[in-house]
């Protein structure tokens, strides 16, 4: 599984890619949680409001920090 948090390295994106690696580790899945910083490939993605969570390719939030059940709601769908 590959998770990616979309965003320009704000606070946000940071908490966001912090809840997903507690989350991850906390489930003890194999996962790769990893920041995309590049406008270009955050925007080929559709999202306005960044940070984005992406699961395999799939973009399952947007323009907010999730909470620890949220993350572990949208990671549980690809498990």
């Amino acid at each position: 599984m590959v998770i990616k948090i979309l965003g320009t390295g704000c606070a946000n994106c940071k908490r966001a890619k912090a809840i997903a690696l507690k989350v991850v580790q906390d489930l003890g899945i194999d996962a790769k949680v990893q920041d995309v910083t590049d406008i270009p490939t955050i925007m080929g993605y559709g999202v306005t409001a960044t940070p984005a969570i992406v699961i395999n390719e799939k973009l399952v939030g947007y323009g907010g920090v999730p909470s620890p059940q949220q993350m572990t709601k949208m990671i549980q769908q690809f498990v």
